[in-house]
């Protein structure tokens, strides 16, 4: 009499374990693996504004481009070595100057010019004033003028720009928007060379309300344009 054939047993799901475990062992090795210290903390802060929806993230473009198969020729070309140098800045800039970034008392972007620093002058002036809140941004003011006077930073020059809004002013104390725009930023390098820096590297504008981050149409809008601007400067720019 024939026997019987077993019927085939169903496949062992036992080697999902080990699996498992060599995925969990490889997350492990390159947890160790990875150093905090590489992040780009540039870009990290880009995103962070980007998700959190703040009008003032930008600046800094995160993807490669439609260039970026030009990599190993630009890699090549000197300049490459001094937007390094200047990237490094940056990082310092933003970790330095966290709190009032949080707060948004001060921006750090950069962009064709260089470096950028923005103080938001509804926090740094009074209304329709040249005249510094420096009770409030003393401290601030110091700490610029001591990152400005980094010897890492001895070979660059700065300009200090002052903006305004499109809103008129008030005749008797400027007359125009012009006059307004050029004493903040006469104000801003006073007390930053009274403060260490170095008065020969820099250099001052005033552009009032021609150079508009936002539309003037809405209040905020209006309140990102009142601003000042401290720029280290690319050498291209000196």
């Amino acid at each position: 009499m024939a026997k019987k054939r077993k019927a085939p047993s169903a496949a062992s799901n036992g080697w999902l374990n080990t699996y498992a475990d060599m995925v969990t062992l490889m997350m492990c090795f390159f947890v160790m693996l990875y150093d905090p210290s590489e992040v780009d903390i540039t870009q990290l802060a880009t995103m962070t504004a980007s998700i959190a929806g703040d009008p003032t993230g930008g600046g800094q473009s995160l993807t490669a481009g439609r260039l970026s198969d030009l990599g190993n020729t630009i890699n090549s070309m000197p300049s490459v070595e001094k937007g390094r140098s200047l990237g490094l800045t940056v990082k310092r800039a933003v970790s330095l100057f966290a709190p009032e970034i949080k707060t948004n008392k001060i921006s750090i972007t950069s962009d064709e010019r260089g470096l950028v620093i923005t103080l938001a002058a509804d926090t740094f002036f009074r209304t329709a004033s040249a005249e510094l809140n420096i009770e409030e941004t003393r401290e601030t003011l110091l700490r610029i003028a001591q990152f400005l006077s980094d010897p890492e930073l001895s070979q660059r020059r700065f300009r200090i720009e002052g903006h305004t809004d499109s809103g008129d002013t008030d005749p008797a104390q400027w007359k125009s928007n012009w006059e307004l725009s050029a004493a903040r930023s006469l104000s801003v390098l006073h007390y930053l060379t009274d403060f260490g820096a170095d008065e020969d590297r820099f250099s001052v504008a005033g552009y009032a309300d021609n150079r508009p981050y936002y539309s003037n149409d809405t209040a905020e809008g209006r309140a990102y344009n009142r601003r000042v601007d401290i720029i280290i400067l690319d050498e291209g720019h000196f």
